[in-house]
């Protein structure tokens, strides 16, 4: 046998089965289905008190738990990267009288929040009884400053998809744009608490009507995936590779 010939089948041997055991002791992470939940987010749920104590206030006369808002349960936000928001029914008043007397989900005129940032979370520019979204990780929002503040009547609500940043108040609305297509909500990293609420200047404490509405993660991962058939498959080539060497040797 010619000792370098050897020497080349070897490595290429070797190289094919690090390539082989990579790809089956690699980390699959295959897709899900998506994983929908249905919320119902009162008139009086005021987004400044999200991720707050018992006891917090916000918006003048706010005060937690009686006017936090919705925290979404049920969605694991750290396997998946993209939220849509559909079916939503019912509405809301600022004003009292609802229903029968509901904005519309969308909302009505654009308002910012009256304070501010408030509680480390954003302000915003929104439609006025719109329904809204925060996201948050696991810390108090008060223990870091505020993002910054969206302006929906500059930025339009017609997008087709948005990407806030944590602790950054966002417009949802029905979910869907003008023409009806589903808007997407990108998930940003580090988020593990979803809020709803909806939009007020200041005093939700008095905000009438409720709005329904379906949340659904997408692009959920499954962790420690188990490899695929195709995947044993390429694994089967070096460990056949090893048979022939040995039956030269």
């Amino acid at each position: 046998m010619n000792p370098s010939f050897s020497l080349q089948c070897t490595r290429s041997f070797c190289a094919s089965l690090v390539v082989g055991c990579s790809i089956f002791f690699a980390p699959l992470i295959p897709h899900a289905a998506p994983v929908t939940v249905s919320v119902s987010v009162p008139g009086t749920s005021d987004p400044w008190l999200a991720g707050m104590p018992n006891g917090s206030t916000a918006s003048g006369s706010d005060t937690a738990p009686l006017h936090s808002p919705i925290q979404v349960a049920g969605l694991n936000l750290e396997l998946g990267s993209i939220l849509t928001f559909g079916n939503a029914t019912g509405g809301v008043s600022n004003g009292g009288g609802c229903p029968p007397a509901c904005a519309a989900i969308d909302g009505a005129g654009f308002t910012s929040h009256s304070a501010g940032p408030q509680n480390g979370i954003s302000n915003i520019t929104a439609p006025i009884s719109s329904l809204l979204g925060l996201f948050l990780d696991d810390a108090p929002p008060n223990l870091s400053a505020a993002a910054g503040a969206l302006n929906f009547q500059t930025l339009g609500l017609d997008f087709l998809s948005l990407s806030p940043l944590l602790k950054q108040v966002f417009f949802i609305g029905d979910g869907e744009t003008s023409a009806a297509d589903t808007q997407q909500f990108i998930i940003p990293t580090g988020a593990t608490r979803l809020f709803l609420g909806t939009m007020d200047g200041f005093g939700w404490f008095n905000n009438t009507g409720a709005i329904n509405v379906d949340v659904t993660l997408l692009n959920a991962q499954i962790p420690n995936g188990i490899p695929e058939p195709g995947t044993l498959a390429l694994l089967a080539i070096p460990m056949t590779g090893l048979h022939l060497a040995r039956k030269r040797r």
